[in-house]
């Protein structure tokens, strides 16, 4: 099974209509980010990842990048749906214009879109947008000056269970009754068993939590991990610090809230010859003194991007609740977000004068 061929000849009444959306304020933003990235190199590590289109039977399979270009169009437009998504490709001709489409093409049915989410590993998301920053850093940005690492709860897809369901739920699941239905196929579950309770603030809270690193010099978000509500944010600092390499240089300083305060993290970054910039945290008996105040101080209002991505995220994505019951689905949305994140930052500081 090989791709279907997606190099449509425009008719005369396509380009026409096409013209017409010169001034379209849609079409200008996906012709800057066009203008930004080299889809050429995206499509080669896709086509090298992408477990599809090796087989000579059955139809042909859409080409990675173009279902790629689709859920970004997804994150761009706040698309809360897969069936929705179809319904906006076939109805809105600057997305056509943006994925190739001549005016009388239909978009993929809406499934394709969730088969091809399911076919993409962490991995591969990584290596996408690995390779994305570091075409920006080819074209003069750098992203190693300083990183900024914090986290956020994200609630659950599934209605909150009790500690006490939720071990029963996922002891059922691993015997031979929990995997198979009565006619022995595999069962599929709806019901989120990968969140957990914590709370914080005095609030309860049943879900997940992403742990993000983003360049303090133009916001960049480089490198995204789920985890269970429950876990603590301290631990995740080496990995988010690995997470962040993009570029040969490196890393000179990491910014952090109290809760990455601690002995092992210092003594990472030491090892490692990063800049220390963890704001410090009162102790038992030791209060702290007044360069800490202020060097606390100074530190929050780098560290504010983080949380910056994070608002956003809520306000134009509906991240506050995780579109999945199961945390690989959640991690690779995550990445795409954050691929449509960058993207749309690098269009606008790149854009030409």
């Amino acid at each position: 099974m090989g791709f279907k061929n997606m190099k449509t000849n425009l008719t005369f009444a396509d380009i026409s209509i096409f013209n017409s959306l010169e001034k379209n304020r849609a079409i200008q933003r996906m012709e800057d980010i066009n203008r930004t990235v080299d889809w050429s190199r995206i499509e080669t590590l896709l086509l090298r990842n992408y477990p599809v289109g090796k087989s000579f039977e059955g139809n042909s399979a859409y080409p990675p990048l173009f279902l790629m270009k689709c859920l970004l169009l997804q994150q761009w437009f706040k698309i809360d749906s897969d069936p929705e998504l179809e319904t906006q490709i076939n109805d809105r001709n600057s997305f056509k214009k943006f994925l190739g489409l001549s005016f009388d093409d239909v978009a993929p049915d809406h499934s394709t879109f969730s088969r091809f989410r399911g076919r993409f590993s962490k991995d591969t998301m990584r290596m996408v947008n690995h390779e994305l920053l570091s075409q920006f850093t080819a074209k003069g940005l750098t992203i190693n000056e300083g990183i900024a690492i914090d986290a956020r709860l994200v609630q659950s897809a599934s209605h909150p269970l009790s500690n006490q369901r939720l071990q029963e739920e996922k002891l059922k699941q691993q015997t031979p009754e929990g995997k198979v239905d009565k006619n022995g196929k595999a069962l599929k579950f709806s019901r989120d068993l990968e969140s957990d309770w914590t709370v914080k603030n005095d609030v309860a809270h049943f879900g997940l939590k992403e742990h993000a690193s983003v360049d303090t010099r133009y916001g960049f978000v480089l490198s995204t991990e789920m985890t269970p509500a429950s876990r603590h944010d301290s631990p995740y600092l080496p990995l988010c610090v690995a997470g962040s390499c993009h570029t040969q240089e490196p890393i000179k300083k990491v910014f952090a809230d109290k809760g990455y305060f601690g002995k092992p993290n210092r003594e990472f970054l030491a090892l490692n010859k990063i800049e220390d910039g963890i704001m410090r945290k009162a102790t038992t008996g030791t209060e702290l003194t007044e360069y800490e105040t202020e060097r606390n101080k100074a530190i929050s209002k780098v560290r504010y991007i983080v949380e910056q991505y994070f608002g956003l995220s809520h306000l134009h994505n509906n991240a506050f609740r995780a579109r999945f019951p199961r945390m690989i689905k959640n991690a690779i949305d995550v990445l795409f977000r954050q691929m449509a994140f960058n993207l749309a930052r690098a269009s606008k500081i790149l854009k030409p004068a």
